[in-house]
C-alpha cells in the first residue's frame, strides 16, 4: 500500500511534470513540494496553508482538488501530525474574539460617559460663573466677591451704570 505523498509522486510522473514546473505554475516552494511527496507533513506551514499547498500541487495535475485534499487530511491525521485543529479549538477562538469585542466596546462606552460627564460639569460650571458673573456686576456687588484692583473697580462701576440705562 501506497503513501498518500508516493501517489502524488505517481501521479506526477505519469503525466511528465517536473516539480520546477509545478512550482513555476503555482508559487509553492519546491521544497513544500518536496516535503509533501515524501510525506513530511511537519515541515508544511500547517492549517490552512497546507491544504492550500495540495490544493495548488493536485490542480497543476490536473486532479480533482476536494478528494485530495480529504486523502491528505486523513494521511496527515494517521501520521500525527493532523492539518486542522479540532472543531472546538475554532469555536472557543471565535468565541474568545467575540467576547474581546464586547469588552473592548463596553470600555470605549464606559470611557465616553466618564468624559461625557466631565464635560457636563465643566459647562454647568462656567454657565454658573458667567450667570453669577453678569449679574453680579449689574447689582453692583460682584466687586465684593473678588477683591480688585481700584482701576478695576472704577471700570466695573462703570459698566454697571453703563447697563441700568
Amino acid at each position: 500500500m501506497s503513501t498518500f505523498g508516493e501517489e502524488l509522486r505517481t501521479q506526477r510522473i505519469s503525466r511528465g511534470i517536473a516539480l520546477e514546473q509545478i512550482t513555476a505554475v503555482t508559487k509553492i516552494s519546491q521544497r513544500h513540494l518536496v516535503a509533501l511527496e515524501q510525506d513530511r507533513y511537519q515541515q508544511l506551514p500547517g492549517g490552512i496553508l497546507s491544504k492550500g499547498i495540495v490544493r495548488g500541487y493536485v490542480s497543476a495535475l490536473g486532479l480533482d482538488t476536494h478528494d485530495w485534499t480529504d486523502r491528505f487530511l486523513k494521511a496527515s491525521c494517521e501520521k500525527g501530525a493532523p492539518v486542522e485543529p479540532a472543531a472546538d479549538g475554532w469555536a472557543t477562538f471565535a468565541s474568545n474574539v467575540g467576547k474581546e469585542r464586547m469588552e473592548r466596546r463596553e470600555a470605549m462606552e464606559q470611557r465616553l460617559r466618564w468624559v461625557g460627564a466631565a464635560v457636563l460639569v465643566a459647562l454647568v460650571a462656567a454657565l454658573g460663573f458667567i450667570t453669577v458673573r453678569y449679574f453680579g456686576v449689574r447689582a453692583g456687588w460682584w466687586s465684593s466677591v473678588i477683591p480688585l484692583p481700584q482701576k478695576a473697580n472704577a471700570v466695573i462701576s462703570h459698566l454697571a451704570s453703563w447697563t441700568r440705562r
